[in-house]
């Protein structure tokens, strides 16, 4: 199983690449993974409606340049369905069962997913109400994929 995240921005917290690099290394054992990286549009702080649609949608152009046409594909958005660990990892386990080989995570950037985006992805997933910076939901994504994999192999890592 080949395992994508796709996230819009570079991260430039040092103890983000590093969480990000530990969990990799952890997945090693469970699936190949791939970080991707696209490029975030310059936004300044006081946009309006129109010039938001259009960095999302520049931004969303790049993701969907990153995403198979076989991949089943999880848009984080705060508009998606919450689930709990357990659910999320039976999620995982059962995927390859229907024949869905690559699993493509996209966290969008500081204004969110264009609606293209969203149109392609196979399920929303929210991890609740709050808003987390893109960047650090980058960590807290992977560490989810990893209890998930870490639950399938009935390891203790989950409490």
């Amino acid at each position: 199983m080949t395992v994508k995240i796709i996230g819009v921005g570079k991260l430039k917290e040092k103890y983000l690449r590093q969480g990000m690099a530990e969990y990799a290394k952890r997945l090693d054992t469970f699936c190949k993974l791939k970080v991707i990286q696209v490029a975030d549009e310059k936004a300044p702080e006081n946009l309006s409606a129109a010039e938001m649609t259009d960095v999302k949608a520049k931004e969303g152009q790049r993701v969907l340049a990153k995403i198979g046409p076989r991949d089943y594909v999880y848009a984080l958005a705060i508009e998606g369905q919450q689930r709990s660990s357990e659910a999320f990892a039976a999620e995982l386990d059962q995927l390859p069962t229907y024949g869905h080989s690559v699993i493509t995570f996209v966290i969008g950037g500081s204004l969110g997913l264009s609606p293209a985006v969203l149109q392609r992805s196979d399920t929303q997933l929210s991890f609740g109400k709050l808003t987390l910076p893109h960047q650090l939901m980058r960590l807290v994504l992977i560490e989810q994929i990893y209890r998930g994999f870490m639950i399938n192999a009935g390891r203790p890592y989950h409490k």
